[in-house]
Parts: C-alpha cells; sequence; structure tokens
C-alpha cells in the first residue's frame, strides 16, 4: 500500500480506523462524542453517510444499493422510520416486505456498515403526511408537534416501539450492532416559532424522553438549535461549512446534504451539478466538519400513494449518486467516491485538531490541519466565480472558480472538486419486442385485444355513502381511504325557476381547495380541474346544458399526496368546500349549502379489482372495441416479464392520470399529462455559484414522469397482470415497456486535472501513484462486459458533453488508435493525459483527451 510519508508513518492509527469500519463488535461499541467527532470505541470518526430509505426500494434491491454505497466510500446509512407505514391503523403494525426495518438494518450490518435511524417520528420526506397516520389526526384533543398530552402519548408509544425492536434484535451499538446515531423530532426548527412558548416545553420533552428509552448511542436533532444537551443539534442545506453546534462539546455534523432535489408532477426535473456538492461537502469537512450525511444517496420510488407535497411525482430520484433503479448516476457516483478517498486519506489530521485559517485574498482561503506528530491536511478554496492563482507554503497552486483542492500532506494537490476524473454514463431505454402474454403483441405496444376493462360508475354507486347538509372537507371524510371523494347532488328544473331554463346554457362554477377535480352531470363528463404544488386550490367554470325534471351534478374530488410540511400542515384541506353554483340569465343559485351525498373511494377499489382475484374475473369485459380516452376505466393485460435482470420500467405515454399495479402490488400514481413549463431549463448548468432547487432544471415542456420503475421482484416467471385505474382518459394500448441501460462511457480530463487520487481503483496499472499523471479511465457497469466500440476520442482540445463531443480546433491524429489499442476488448482501460502517448498537436495550450465508448456483454 503506497501512500505518502506521514500516512506510512500514521500506518497502525490508519488500520485501527479501517477495522473499525469494517466490523462491529460482538460485545458492543461504546459511541460518544466530543467537540471535533463521534468517537466509537476511544477513537474519533470521519464518518461518511448516505440516506437510503427502506420502502422507497424492494428488500431484493438492499443488498446491492448498500454495496454500491460502500464501494463509494460511505461508512454509514440514514434512514428514517416511516410512522404511517408501520402503523396504518392504531395498534395494529406491519413490518413486512418493504417494511421490514429490521431486515434492512441487518443488511447494512452484514455489508460492514453503520446505521443512523432518524425516527422522528415526523420525517416530512416529501412522504405522505409526513409521515403520520391519519387516524392521529382524529384522536381528541390532540395537537401536533406542541405540548400537548394526546400527541406526545402516541409519539412516545411508537418512539419506544421501535427503539424496543431494534433492542430485542441487538441492533444498536451499545448491543454490538450497526446503530450509532438515533434523531428524534426532524426540522423543527424551522416552524416552531409558530407553535409559541410551547414549542420549547415540547423540545425539551422530546430530549427528555428520547434520552429515556436508553439507547447507548447519541441523539440528534436536525435544523434545532436550541437542542438541549445532550442532544446534538445538526444543519440539513444545500451547504453546511457555516454551521456551527450550539455547544463548544458537540461534533459539526450535516445531516441532510441535498444531492438534488425532489419533483412534483407539473415541475421540471431538477439536478445538482457533482461539481458544487463535491464542493460543499469539501467545504464542510474543511471548516470542521465530520460527519456528512447525502440526502439522498439513493433516492428509489414512491410506490402507492406515499408521496406527499402535494403532487410530488411518483419518482424520488432525486439526481442521488445512484438513481431511483439502482445503477450508478455517474459521474456523480465517482466524483463522490474519489472525494471521499480523499478525506479518508486526511482522517488522521481531521480527528486530531482543529483548523488554522489563513486567508489567500478575496473569497480564498486555506485551512489546515496539522498534529505534532507529522500529520497534515491542507484545504484550499476558492470561493470566487473566477479561477484564481494562490502562493500556500511558498508554492503556487491553480485554484478554479467554485472549487476546492486537497492536499493530505499539504504540499501536493491530489483531488479538486471542480476537476472530475470519474467517467460518466448515459442511460437509456430500450423499448421491448418481447412478446405479451396471449397476445403475440411486442410488449413497446400492447394491442386492444390484450385488453380487458371495467367501467368504474359515475356518481354514487356504493352502499355505504352518505348525506350531509353542506359541502364537506374531504381529509376529514375520507381520512386518506381513498385518492377520492364523490359530492353528488341532484335537483328538478321546474317551470317555478323561470330563471334556469332547460336546453338553454348555464354557468357551473366550482370552487375547491384541491388537488384534482372532475366534473360531470346527468352522467356526462364535462371537464376537470387540477391545481399545483405552488397552489392546490382549483377555480372550475363549465357552461353546462341541463336537462327539464332531475339533474344530477356529481363531482370527483383526487388528492395527489398530503401535505407533509410547514407550521400545521396536518390542518391543510382538500376537496370541494365550495361555494358550487349555477349561473344563467344574470341570475346566480348557490347548492353549497343543501344536501349533497358522499361516497368515499371508488367502487372499484371496493372490489379490489387491482388484485386480479377470481372473484372480479366475470366482471372484466372484453370487447372489439376497446374504451378509450373516457374517464373512470379500469384496464386489466396480461404480459410476460422482460428477460434478463435489468431494471424495468413502464412508458405511460398515451394515459391520463391514475395508478398502476403490477401482480396486484402499486407501483404509484402516474400523470404523464401534467407537463412541466416551457420555460426555465438549459442544456448545462454553470455549478459556479450557490445551488438552489431551481438553479438547475431540464425536462421544460416534457410530462414531469413519463417512466415509471416495476421492481424486478414484483414480476413472476410467466403471466404477470397489470391493472390500470384510468381517471382522465388514456389509451392504454399505446404504454410500453422498457428496460434500462448504461448507454455509452465517457471521460473528459486536462493535463491540468490531479493524477487519479488512488490507483487501487484501477487494477491495471502497475506503477506507483507519485509517477501517474492524470488519466482517463473507464469501466463496464458489467463484470461480464467488454469495450466493443470506442465512438470517438480526442486528444487536443475537445468540445461537447458525453455523446456529442466534438474535435476542437487543436487535435491529435492518432488519439482514436491509441485509445482503441488501449480499451477494445477490456472490461476497463486507463489511458494518460499525456503528449507523450498522443504527441503535441498544439504547443502551449492546456490540452485534454475525451473519449466515448460502449460495452456490450
Amino acid at each position: 500500500m503506497k501512500r505518502c510519508h506521514h500516512l506510512c508513518r500514521l500506518l497502525p492509527l490508519w488500520l485501527s480506523l479501517v477495522i473499525l469500519s469494517f466490523s462491529h463488535s460482538s460485545y458492543g461499541d461504546n459511541v460518544t462524542y466530543d467537540h471535533r467527532a463521534l468517537v466509537i470505541n476511544g477513537v474519533r470518526r470521519v464518518l461518511i453517510s448516505g440516506s437510503i430509505h427502506y420502502p422507497r426500494s424492494t428488500p431484493e434491491m438492499w443488498p446491492d444499493l448498500i454495496q454500491k454505497a460502500k464501494d463509494g466510500g460511505l461508512d454509514v446509512v440514514e434512514t428514517y422510520v416511516f410512522w404511517n407505514l408501520h402503523e396504518p391503523v392504531q395498534g395494529q403494525y406491519d413490518f413486512e416486505g418493504r417494511k421490514d426495518i429490521v431486515k434492512f438494518v441487518k443488511t447494512v450490518a452484514e455489508a460492514g456498515l453503520y446505521v443512523h435511524l432518524r425516527i422522528g417520528p415526523y420525517v416530512c420526506a416529501e412522504w405522505n403526511y409526513g409521515g403520520f397516520p391519519l387516524w392521529l389526526h382524529f384522536i381528541p384533543g390532540i395537537k401536533f408537534r406542541t405540548d400537548n398530552e394526546p400527541f406526545k402519548t402516541e409519539m412516545q408509544r411508537f418512539t419506544a416501539k421501535i427503539v424496543d425492536m431494534m433492542k430485542q434484535e441487538n441492533l444498536y451499538a451499545s448491543q454490538g450492532g450497526p446503530i450509532i446515531l438515533s434523531q428524534i423530532e426532524n426540522e423543527y426548527g424551522n416552524i416552531d416559532s409558530a407553535y409559541g412558548a410551547a414549542a420549547q416545553r415540547y423540545i425539551q420533552w422530546s430530549a427528555s424522553m428520547a434520552l429515556s428509552l436508553d439507547t447507548g448511542v447519541p441523539w440528534v436533532m436536525c435544523q434545532q438549535s436550541d437542542a438541549p444537551d445532550p442532544i446534538i443539534n445538526t444543519c440539513n442545506g444545500f451547504y453546511c461549512d457555516q454551521f456551527s453546534p450550539n455547544s463548544n462539546n458537540k461534533p459539526k455534523m450535516w445531516t441532510e446534504n441535498w444531492s438534488g432535489w425532489f419533483l412534483s408532477f407539473g415541475g421540471s426535473a431538477p439536478y445538482r451539478p457533482p461539481q458544487d456538492l463535491a464542493f460543499a461537502v469539501a467545504r464542510f469537512f474543511q471548516r470542521g466538519g465530520t460527519f456528512q450525511n447525502y440526502y439522498m444517496y439513493q433516492g428509489g420510488t414512491n410506490f402507492g400513494r406515499t408521496t406527499g407535497g402535494p403532487f410530488i411525482a411518483t419518482s424520488y430520484d432525486y439526481d442521488a449518486p445512484i438513481d431511483e433503479y439502482g445503477l450508478l448516476n455517474q459521474p456523480k457516483w465517482g466524483h463522490l467516491r474519489d472525494l471521499h478517498k480523499v478525506i479518508k486519506k486526511c482522517e488522521p489530521a481531521l480527528i486530531a485538531t482543529d483548523p488554522a485559517y489563513t486567508s489567500l485574498g478575496q473569497n480564498l482561503e486555506a485551512h489546515v490541519y496539522k498534529t505534532s506528530s507529522g500529520a497534515c491536511a491542507a484545504f484550499l478554496a476558492n470561493i470566487n466565480t473566477q479561477d484564481a492563482t494562490v502562493k500556500f507554503n511558498g508554492k503556487t497552486y491553480q485554484l478554479p472558480g467554485w472549487s476546492v483542492s486537497i492536499l493530505p500532506d499539504c504540499k501536493n494537490v491530489v483531488y479538486n472538486t471542480a476537476q472530475i476524473n470519474s467517467q460518466e454514463t448515459t442511460s437509456e431505454m430500450r423499448y421491448l419486442s418481447s412478446i405479451s402474454e396471449g397476445t403475440n403483441q411486442p410488449l413497446s405496444r400492447l394491442s386492444s385485444s390484450g385488453w380487458s376493462y371495467i367501467k368504474e360508475p359515475v356518481g354514487i354507486s356504493k352502499a355505504d355513502a352518505f348525506t350531509r347538509k353542506g359541502l364537506v372537507e374531504q381529509i376529514n371524510t375520507t381520512a386518506d381511504a381513498s385518492d377520492y371523494l364523490w359530492y353528488s347532488i341532484s335537483f328538478n328544473i321546474t317551470m317555478g325557476e323561470p330563471w334556469l331554463i332547460s336546453g338553454e346554457q348555464t354557468l357551473l362554477h366550482v370552487e375547491s381547495l384541491g388537488h384534482v377535480l372532475r366534473a360531470f352531470v346527468n352522467g356526462y363528463y364535462i371537464g376537470g380541474a387540477m391545481g399545483s404544488a405552488d397552489s392546490t386550490k382549483i377555480s372550475l367554470s363549465k357552461l353546462i346544458i341541463l336537462d327539464k325534471g332531475k339533474n344530477t351534478i356529481d363531482l370527483l374530488s383526487a388528492t395527489v399526496g398530503l401535505q407533509n410540511y410547514g407550521a400545521f400542515f396536518d390542518l391543510s384541506g382538500a376537496g370541494v368546500t365550495g361555494p358550487v353554483t349555477l349561473s344563467a340569465n344574470g341570475v346566480t343559485f348557490d347548492l353549497s349549502p343543501y344536501v349533497w351525498t358522499y361516497q368515499i373511494g371508488l367502487k372499484g377499489e371496493d372490489m379490489s379489482l387491482f388484485d386480479d382475484s377470481d372473484d372480479s374475473a366475470s366482471l372484466w369485459l372484453s370487447d372489439s372495441t376497446l374504451p378509450t380516452n373516457v374517464p373512470l376505466v379500469w384496464y386489466k393485460t396480461q404480459f410476460q416479464a422482460p428477460a434478463g435482470n435489468d431494471p424495468v420500467a413502464i412508458d405511460f405515454t398515451g394515459m391520463g392520470k391514475g395508478e398502476a399495479w403490477i401482480n396486484g402490488q402499486s407501483i404509484g400514481r402516474f400523470w404523464p399529462t401534467y407537463t412541466a413549463p416551457l420555460s426555465g431549463c438549459s442544456d448545462s448548468c454553470n455549478y459556479k455559484g450557490a445551488y438552489s432547487s431551481s438553479k438547475c432544471l431540464k425536462k421544460c415542456g416534457k410530462p414531469s414522469q413519463q417512466l415509471y420503475h416495476v421492481p424486478r421482484s414484483f414480476l413472476k416467471e410467466g403471466a404477470n397482470t397489470m391493472v390500470l385505474f384510468e381517471e382522465e382518459g388514456g389509451d392504454p394500448t399505446k404504454i410500453s415497456f422498457a428496460t434500462r441501460h448504461t448507454g455509452s462511457l465517457c471521460a473528459h480530463v486536462s493535463e491540468m486535472h490531479p493524477a487519479p487520487v488512488n490507483f487501487e481503483v484501477y487494477p491495471e496499472l502497475a506503477v506507483s501513484k507519485q509517477k501517474l499523471g492524470p488519466m482517463v479511465h473507464v469501466t463496464c457497469p458489467g463484470p461480464d462486459q467488454l469495450i466493443n466500440e470506442v465512438k470517438f476520442a480526442s486528444f487536443g482540445t475537445p468540445q461537447g458533453t458525453c455523446g456529442s463531443y466534438s474535435h476542437g480546433k487543436c487535435s491529435s491524429t492518432n488519439a482514436l488508435s491509441v485509445v482503441q489499442q488501449a480499451c477494445v476488448g477490456m472490461n476497463s482501460c486507463s489511458v494518460p493525459v499525456s503528449t507523450k502517448a498522443f504527441g503535441d498537436p498544439c504547443r502551449g495550450v492546456t490540452k485534454s483527451l475525451a473519449i466515448e465508448a460502449t460495452c456490450s456483454s
């Protein structure tokens, strides 16, 4: 193991840290903290963590996701605990399948990683109702997240339930398990002022309650500057380098470094450049941080009706280092992996002392960690957006704008956050040509002959319908048992209302708190309206024609996830709260105060049509003409699972809005007709300068979400059943199946880049790292794959991005042949960025090497 001189002298300490990170004592670990770091068995630790939420993937995916997190340099996996998932009915618990949190924690432990268990039990997380079960709302006298006895009783009961489960399985570090941290409450400090003096009493109680559970590990509160001792207050945000804990005895910890941002239906897709994310991480460690967590490291999928918001999309990809499907998001994953390796090289110095600060100029900083034993690590930061040249310890260094250079020996730059050595990959969806069960039709388009259907009745169709005088709020009525609530009213037109004349146009006007509204008059669909993530409220106005005699107006109100954030978020309403009026001939009549009939949910939901049970088999129709582009239809078909192990997705182009089930398991809501705004996106986003969730956007003018993940474990050999409920109107024959693959491998490295961070990543290199210069390195995603083609190679001044590289004014004539010789037929290859390999096509100009290659099995 070749390392710089000071690391070799500190090898025993380094090895002890490595051993600690890959094993958990069967006799228990002692986890404490001091002002610098968490302390495990008497040793301060620099810990890199990442959030992976167990219910947003599947147990079959967990081992691979966790291994990729470990390979990416993580020490800790962080997850929330989702109360409404585990206790959907008061006193009735569910810890099966994707809800098996004990299995998840044990899977993390088997990989040799630690766990941070964020119990909350309020989680936010863009999760339905912030993770609270709806039954909580109906407890008499309850007020959420304040000094309220009914709430505190339930919060303590669930928190103790989770802690006891972990203790019974010996999962706390004090018992020899992987859990080294727990969290109580969540981001309460952002909104606690709204609760007045009771907020402080509640926080004090929360801390005392958590400590009384005797977990043997520290507790944290994020975004809580007044967290009582010994609770550690931590930071959440895009940047936390300026954060300081509320006591000099507590370490500087970052529980949520937002690796991207969430997607909303109707919104563009946010992404965060890897250079900026790495910059934020490096700045945090530069300025004294020792625990950093990516939120998210793998975002996953909001299956079923778990999304919050409202209007949070089914995909929770979050532009995380591992994508929704479980594939590496390159170059983000690789660039951060390299950063983690460098941080770990600096660990002996980081844990030994506080940093010494030196100004190198305006917005140019140096922080040095130096010990009496000779360990030294330096961070040089350029917080400007322009490149700079600085002098440090008598040497000159080039600092790209908005970047941090890390010098593990205080002399040599090993890593710069703006200079990416890691490969980039493109992802592609391959639409399938497999055969659909029983139809001999390609999966890429399922013909109408393969579908059967059931029409959902318009209006009231269930025996449990009820009447109320006036309009009711939806969430208090449905308790979120369904997205849907029918509002129905009937009336007669007689000669007694001369202003309201049958056969003439009448204006129907409906006001709703949201989220989606469908209106029907005498059984016919007249139109709909929807809110947005910015404003859920709806105002619908439609000209209608009423009949002589009896008329019925049916309004279908739908929620799209319940509010999950903000003070008193639990009191946010939904549904038709009025007024509902009819206007004609200058007269307006308000229907709101009259008697309405209500139905919670759909008849098809009560019949469990999505389960594909034999009880409903005879109800499905297979007419020669499939009803399409009409609202309120259940569709069913069968298909063969795509061959292989590649991740599967459904392209719902052609459908409107609804929910989809595969073999009885919901893959979530689909809504491809809700498109992003036309403006606000760009082909590239400058990583320089402070990031915000609206800075870097893509997919403008396109469906916010078009592809929907189907986990492999949802599929089976032979016939698979897909059931769709279409609310708005669509054509199921237009949907398509696809598998997700890595397309091209790309890399673009200049002569100014540092050498590879650690040549252990590049096993084909036999030379020591001290002899290496900048290199391009690419690896096929699968161990059995080989590079079959080099699509582009240019040494000189190449331009463009992966998939669209082009030669610049200066280009070596032999670049393609050199790269082909080094790479074709190999699983991975490394090529020096050097004039020795390519010649010098333009003297005096900084050159770079760009390549694009593909792999095949």
